[in-house]
This record gives structure tokens, C-alpha cells and sequence, in this order.
């Protein structure tokens, strides 16, 4: 017999409508307890709420207690459903993903409507999310989000649209799997998966994106704030405005990291182009490369990074050759 925990943390899955004002909102009961689906196995569910928030309140230090809290399950449960809002669900899908270090399937699922709205797909990711999680192949992949009959990494996954049942896309390579009324299908899984176990988050890590016309003046705002890091979404393939350039070095010399990605939903950041401004004059001077991860996935991961190390060669490795 297995065992299963679900851990609500908030979120429009926990919240109901208010029929005369149309309003979406907090409720004493979560509208998700007890079940009534009949999993055809022998199954024990058990329920827990960590926290009721809606996702723009959720911190890295959240996120953090989270981590912990799951790590103290999975000695008992054999795999764990997380409920959460979907505004932050890829960025805590992605700080679990790099911190738990277990085979055990965790799954993170939230809703686009509330369980009494009109077409709620609140009830339905649940269940689907529990099937997933009683399913043997969902062992050894990471975290994974389970959205509209669709299963994603928690690397590559993000929210793509406002108010879509269907918002969460993986750009990049797709889900990794689908759901249907019979099977739980995987068709494919990252190559390769490193965790950074940490006790604390204490770092402070910006996160900028590039713009026409962009200059020096918030880059001086950010170094005046003594920042522990940086993170920029630059334009394309990895480029920036000629007039960043002294700003961003003045950073750098003063031996604070700056990570760039593209603020592309597609593709990666390289030193391509020589021109002032350009990816190789940033690489030269010494700005870190991702791996292809959105802004706010790779100041999650710089955040967690400076707790372990400061050292700029072992961030260049983390963030340029390892997933």
C-alpha cells in the first residue's frame, strides 16, 4: 500500500468565488479535502497545509521551509503532491527541483480557475497529479508540475499565459509527459539533474531585464543597494546596450556575479557577437552564461548557489555546465 501526502500552501486551487461579486478568494475549509475519486488501488492520502498564501507572497525563504518540510515527509510518504498558486508555481517547482535530493516523485499542481467557478480545472489537476504520483515511472525525474493533462520538468516549465487552463508550457522541449483517462505516459526525461542542499537563504539577488535604450542608471541603483548578485535577461542570443557596459564592470571588479540569460522564451545565451555590448565582449569580462533558464529560475539558482560558494569559477561551472 502506498502512501501519499498533499501539502496546500494556497493559491486560486485553495480559494473560491464569491458568486456575487466575482471575486476569488481565501476560504476557512480548503474546497480540496477529502477527495471523492476512487484511485482503483490501494492508496492512503493524507493532507497537510504548510501555508495559505496567495503565490505573489511566497519568498525563497518559503520556499526554503517547504523544501524542509518535504524532506521530513518523504521518510514516511512515498511520493508528495504540493498545491500552489500559479503565478510562483515554476519558481518553487525549480527551487525544490535544485534542493531535494530524492528518487520519490514530487509533484507540484495549482489551478486557472477556483474549485466553484465555471470550468474549475482545480479538482481535475489534483486527481491528475495524484495519478502521477502512484505511478512507477514517475520515480527518478526530478520535480515535476502537473497541469492540464500534462506533465513538465520543473526546469523548463513556465506560465505562458494570464488566464489559459492551458498556461503552462515548456517552451524549450515540451512536457515530458501526458495523462490520459487511462495512463500516466513519459516520453522522454532530462539527460542530467544536480541538487545544492542548503540550511538558509540569506543572499540578496536582483534581477534586471534589458530593454532598448537601456543605460547605466538602474545598474547604479542596483550597485548602490550592495547586491550579493545579479541576474539580467539580455536581448537574444545574450547582448546588451553599449552604455550598460561600465556599469556592469564596475559590478564585476567588485567581485559581485552577474548571470545572463535571454529574455527569449527559446534558445540560449552565447558570446556570438564581438560587437560593444555584444555576448562576447560580456563573456570576456568575465558576466556567467546559463544554461537556457528563464530570469527568475536563475536568480533562484544564484541564491541558492551563494550559499555554498562564492567563488566565480565554481558558478561559471554551475550555471554554464551543469543542469
Amino acid at each position: 500500500m502506498k502512501k501519499l501526502i498533499i501539502i496546500h500552501t494556497g493559491g486560486t486551487i485553495s480559494m473560491l468565488e464569491n458568486k456575487d461579486t466575482g471575486e476569488v478568494n481565501t476560504t476557512e475549509d480548503h474546497p480540496l479535502s477529502n477527495i471523492p475519486y476512487n484511485f482503483r488501488t490501494n492508496v492512503i492520502i493524507d493532507e497537510h497545509i504548510a501555508f495559505s498564501l496567495p503565490s505573489p507572497h511566497i519568498t525563497p525563504n518559503h520556499m526554503l521551509e517547504l523544501a524542509k518540510s518535504i524532506d521530513k515527509f518523504l521518510i514516511e510518504y512515498d511520493g508528495i503532491v504540493v498545491t500552489h498558486g500559479t503565478d510562483t508555481l515554476e519558481e518553487t517547482a525549480y527551487f525544490l527541483d535544485l534542493v531535494l535530493d530524492t528518487e520519490k516523485p514530487v509533484i507540484l499542481t495549482g489551478a486557472m480557475r477556483s474549485s466553484n467557478e465555471i470550468g474549475s480545472d482545480a479538482l481535475y489537476n489534483l486527481i491528475s497529479s495524484i495519478r502521477v504520483v502512484l505511478s512507477p515511472d514517475a520515480y527518478s525525474k526530478g520535480v515535476l508540475v502537473v497541469m492540464n493533462d500534462e506533465i513538465h520538468s520543473a526546469i523548463n516549465v513556465t506560465k505562458t499565459s494570464t488566464s489559459n487552463i492551458a498556461t503552462f508550457q515548456s517552451p524549450q522541449y515540451g512536457p515530458i509527459g501526458i495523462i490520459t483517462k487511462e495512463s500516466i505516459i513519459f516520453h522522454h526525461q532530462l539527460v542530467a539533474r544536480t541538487t545544492y542542499p542548503v540550511e538558509n537563504i540569506s543572499k540578496q539577488v536582483f534581477l534586471l531585464k534589458a530593454y532598448a535604450g537601456m543605460d547605466n542608471k538602474l545598474f547604479e541603483i542596483i550597485h548602490d543597494g550592495h547586491p550579493d548578485g545579479l541576474v539580467i535577461e539580455g536581448l537574444g542570443q545574450g547582448n546588451l546596450p553599449k552604455e550598460t557596459i561600465p556599469s556592469i564592470r564596475k559590478l564585476i571588479n567588485e567581485n559581485i556575479p552577474i548571470v545572463l540569460v535571454s529574455r527569449s522564451f527559446r534558445g540560449t545565451v552565447g558570446p556570438t557577437y564581438a560587437y560593444e555590448g555584444g555576448g562576447r565582449q560580456l563573456k570576456d569580462m568575465g558576466v556567467i552564461f546559463t544554461n537556457g533558464l528563464t530570469g527568475p529560475k536563475a536568480r533562484l539558482k544564484l541564491l541558492i548557489a551563494l550559499e555554498n560558494t562564492t567563488d566565480h569559477m565554481v558558478l561559471r561551472d554551475i550555471f554554464e555546465k551543469e543542469f
